[in-house]
């Protein structure tokens, strides 16, 4: 499912040196598995999320999304890519406010296919617990259940792959558990290969397998 070889990423600073943040030797998933990858905050979770997501280039290295080489592609072939195999659930959410639980999930279905599934949208909602705030704006849900309305949208266009950016970062610790269940078995049920970065312990103790970043990351490994 997933496969990166050899990834680097830097960024460049003022003095025009590069800071270097990611250097992966491997790392992989296979279809339907579950993976938690913990770190600490600024140790370049979320880079490589970008990275996986085609939405940064990394510098070097390979990373294929079922043998589909994002290296190879433009910005437009990562982002058809990305559109069609991945869901994303961001840590800020990322809903649009003028936009009702079930306008926000049709939206994700457009940039996969153009298509509104209105059935599957419903069916999402539903199953995350909304089916009865279908039309309410996220000013109107907790911030709980805007949450599960991101959910929901990442999964609209049956992903190959989700990523979950601290999905709980934002979430109250009642509805947390909640979050992670959800998240969890909607992948399950659908065979959704999971790769879910936290920081927190708790989280990462309820998957099978459990990736440290500072162990696969050889910046971080070589401090």
């Amino acid at each position: 499912m997933l496969d990166i070889k050899h990834l680097t990423k830097s960024f460049s600073l003022p003095d025009r040196t590069r800071l270097p943040i990611l250097d992966i030797p491997s790392f992989s998933i296979a279809t339907g598995e579950q993976v938690v990858l913990i770190g600490e905050s600024g140790g370049g979770k979320t880079t490589l999320l970008h990275c996986i997501a085609g939405i940064m280039a990394p510098d070097k290295g390979s990373i294929k999304i079922e043998g589909i080489e994002l290296a190879k592609l433009s910005e437009a072939g990562r982002d058809r890519v990305r559109a069609a195999k991945l869901g994303y659930v961001f840590q800020t959410f990322n809903l649009l406010h003028g936009f009702s639980a079930l306008e926000n999930v049709r939206l994700g279905m457009t940039f996969a296919h153009g298509k509104h599934d209105l059935k599957r949208a419903a069916e999402l909602l539903d199953k995350v617990g909304l089916g009865n705030r279908l039309h309410h704006r996220p000013a109107a849900l907790s911030v709980g259940q805007q949450q599960r309305v991101a959910v929901a949208r990442a999964l609209a266009n049956r992903p190959k792959l989700l990523l979950a950016d601290e999905p709980t970062a934002n979430i109250d610790p009642a509805n947390q558990q909640l979050i992670i269940d959800l998240i969890r078995d909607c992948c399950r049920d659908e065979a959704i290969s999971l790769l879910l970065v936290t920081h927190s312990l708790q989280v990462a103790e309820q998957f099978d397998r459990v990736e440290k970043l500072d162990q696969i990351n050889q910046v971080h490994a070589d401090c």
